[in-house]
């Protein structure tokens, strides 16, 4: 006969993928903007303001723009979810990946995922970049609203981040570290 005993310390239950997807299905998030799933934790947030819905289209074209003059194909996804793994489903600002015509997006098919920070930079540059990192996304940006840059990541190391970090400041251009050719000018934004 197995004996439970009640637990006297308070403990963080983790979610699945599966579990969340449930919750969302039952419209659980339906308050919120955004609702992503990262290391078993939900995460919510309220709406984007201006600033932070600007530089995302503005991003979203030059890309698009920069993909079609360095001739790669790519799709360009905006706040769509990418599976990491069994506990976590995030939902970068911008995605550009290969083609998936349903579903979720596949972490093998993420080749850039772009965060805009204007409430959330600690996050961003810190959990989000390791977990990144650690599930091998060959390039990481952070568009930093306050800042007035974008933080390029690239070379990641499960264990010990990404390897490679240059600001590029709004007003001039960026290369993608792991694109050959895709150079998104950033004077609009």
């Amino acid at each position: 006969m197995t004996a439970y005993e009640p637990i006297n310390v308070p403990q963080v239950a983790k979610l699945r993928v599966s579990d969340f997807l449930l919750l969302h299905d039952a419209g659980a998030f339906e308050q919120y903007s955004k609702a992503e799933l990262i290391e078993g934790e939900i995460w919510v947030m309220n709406a984007a303001y201006s600033a932070h819905a600007r530089i995302q289209a503005e991003l979203v074209f030059q890309l698009r723009l920069a993909l079609q003059v360095a001739g790669i194909e790519a799709t360009i996804y905006t706040a769509g979810s990418v599976e990491m793994s069994d506990d976590s489903l995030p939902e970068p600002d911008i995605i550009v990946g290969k083609f998936r015509p349903n579903g979720i997006i596949q972490l093998a098919d993420a080749l850039v995922l772009i965060e805009v920070a204007d409430s959330t930079l600690k996050i961003d540059l810190g959990r989000k970049a390791k977990l990144y990192a650690r599930f091998g996304v060959p390039e990481y940006w952070v568009a930093d609203v306050a800042g007035k840059r974008i933080v390029r990541m690239s070379q990641p190391d499960a264990a010990k981040g990404y390897q490679k970090s240059e600001d590029f400041a709004f007003g001039g251009t960026i290369e993608c570290a792991t694109l050959p050719g895709v150079i998104a000018d950033l004077s609009g934004v």
